[in-house]
């Protein structure tokens, strides 16, 4: 059905920018509101302006954008500010692109930033590199908002020639930079925001925020899938409502399903929030940091905004997009849409053999360990596990073999250890392996890693899960981490296959995130690529055996 060209919505206007509740219509025309009329009567349900995600990777929903957006709009998401990083890392530019053209063929405000880290390291294999003539290319679409996330904080500091470059453009287009420094601190931290980096989504304590805050960042409080920080700093809001955005960084698409910035907003008011001072950090900040094409309930503003049934439940009715009903009473109005199918994945089937470490000399193994809705991981020296002259996985210790199989190159997998993932048995693999999106997997032998990494290699990139009795996967054929399916079917099926790692004994919230980010370099202590075993704070490599006694 078509949009009509002038309707009204009537209800208990919340104008968020003048910290008013009063009852009133919007008059709509041809998708802009035209008039914001006050009423003498009030309605029972409420109208206020739609919730922004002020930092996410769509790709690590697992949904090409068209879908994610179909997923969103029901929990009252209107816009996000993405950065295309991960697509980037694996197709360049082109991937950039794709992302774009993909997220206009649905009636939802995709915003997107200029990758600037790509590859992540030099650490790494990556499929592509994203230059800064491309940067500067992207920055001439309107849709491009952003330079995304500066995560080579040491090449900032240290005034690097390529990173100091990608940073004077984003000034010369009067663009925004994003910063990405989990752990910086005082002096470092001032020094960082004077370089140009305008926001932080990586804080896990009030104190390291609170250091940003003083250097001019705005704090970026993120509730994902696997890093969790909500609740370490939403006390924050208080007495920094102006510098506080909500995001959700990574989301996969069960949780999508679920809840979106709506959750967030929910919890902050559950604990005594101010309604503005959340909306605030929901709504308004994003539009105004980075000059967003996003409506406030003001006169002439686009008609971006959502219907909810009072502050109390904020329970989501309808969601309006330039006017257009695009979700109503928990369901989307999105219809799905096709997309086309990119990727590049050269790996070719790995060998049992291939999986095994020789025991050597070692009398310790360095072993990474994950925390639990945490990036950051520790390093820890235990004994291993040596069998036949092999060093192999021990379940009944919980620590297990990791490899990391470059899945642009025929070369051999980087294997090392890690603790905390509590399978008992079988493996788990996944081609969505940030940033350089290589093939990661865990297992409990080597028999079960191999088949979890060719059923990947089979796919083009997915998800696995295997053990004796089962072969379950996810494929994910858009750059091997996205699926171009029915958004709701993917979670559907993703949803499977996290309860799947979850019966092979995984104790973790989001096994498969996790995993994700185990290879993820830039944040310490300790992570594994498709090179080798890598010291996050050293930014060096290590030996997976250690003589330290």
């Amino acid at each position: 059905m078509a949009t009509p060209r002038f309707y009204k919505v009537s209800g208990n206007i919340i104008d968020v920018l003048h910290q008013e509740i009063y009852p009133g219509t919007l008059e709509i025309m041809d998708g802009q509101i035209a008039r914001v009329v006050r009423e003498p009567v009030a309605e029972t349900h409420f109208i206020l302006p739609g919730f922004i995600d002020a930092h996410v990777h769509v790709e690590s929903s697992m949904l090409v954008p068209s879908e994610f957006a179909r997923l969103a709009v029901p929990h009252g998401t209107v816009a996000t500010v993405s950065d295309p990083h991960e697509i980037g890392n694996v197709l360049g530019l082109k991937g950039v692109e794709y992302m774009l053209e993909n997220g206009k063929k649905v009636p939802f405000k995709f915003f997107f930033g200029a990758p600037s880290c790509v590859p992540a390291t030099p650490f790494e294999t990556a499929g592509a590199e994203i230059t800064p003539e491309d940067i500067e290319e992207l920055f001439l679409r309107p849709e491009v908002k952003y330079l995304a996330e500066m995560m080579n904080w040491p090449g900032v500091l240290n005034g690097d020639e390529l990173v100091m470059q990608k940073i004077t453009l984003a000034q010369k287009f009067d663009k925004q930079v994003d910063g990405h420094a989990p752990g910086l601190r005082g002096e470092e931290a001032q020094a960082y925001a004077s370089a140009g980096m305008t926001t932080d989504h990586e804080c896990f304590t009030a104190e390291e925020a609170k250091d940003k805050l003083a250097a001019g960042m705005k704090i970026l409080i993120r509730e994902g899938s696997a890093a969790k920080n909500f609740e370490a700093l939403i006390e924050l809001l208080t007495d920094h409502p102006c510098e506080i955005m909500f995001c959700s960084d990574d989301k996969h698409p069960d949780n999508l399903v679920e809840g979106h910035i709506n959750e967030l907003v929910k919890r902050a008011l559950a604990k005594g929030h101010d309604l503005f001072h959340v909306l605030q950090a929901a709504c308004v900040n994003a539009v105004h940091h980075y000059k967003l094409e996003v409506g406030l309930l003001q006169e002439k503003d686009p008609a971006d905004f959502i219907v909810i049934d009072n502050p109390e439940n904020f329970n989501v009715l309808k969601t309006y997009i330039n006017g257009q009903l695009v979700a109503e009473n928990g369901k989307s109005k999105i219809a799905f849409t096709p997309s086309e199918i990119i990727n590049n994945f050269h790996a070719q089937p790995k060998t049992v053999e291939q999986f095994q470490l020789p025991a050597q000399d070692a009398v310790k193994i360095r072993v990474i360990e994950p925390y639990d809705g945490q990036l950051i991981t520790g390093m820890l020296f235990l004994d291993p596990k040596i069998k036949n002259g092999f060093i192999v996985s021990d379940p009944r210790q919980d620590v297990l073999k990791i490899t990391v199989v470059n899945r642009y190159q025929n070369t051999e997998p980087a294997i090392a250890f890690i603790k905390n993932f509590g399978l008992k048995r079988g493996a788990i693999a996944s081609s969505v392996g940030h940033d350089s999106h290589n093939i990661i997997a865990v297992g409990c032998d080597d028999e079960s890693l191999c088949r979890a990494v060719n059923l990947l290699i089979d796919a083009k990139g997915g998800i696995s899960a295997v053990d004796d009795q089962r072969e379950e996967v996810l494929p994910l054929p858009v750059a091997g981490i996205m699926s171009p399916e029915d958004g709701y079917w993917v979670a559907e099926q993703y949803a499977k296959l996290d309860q799947a790692a979850k019966d092979l004994g995984s104790t973790l919230t989001s096994p498969f995130m996790t995993l994700s980010f185990m290879a993820l370099l830039v944040i310490p202590a300790l992570k594994l690529s498709d090179k080798g075993l890598f010291d996050g704070q050293h930014f060096q490599f290590v030996d997976v055996t250690s003589t330290l006694l």
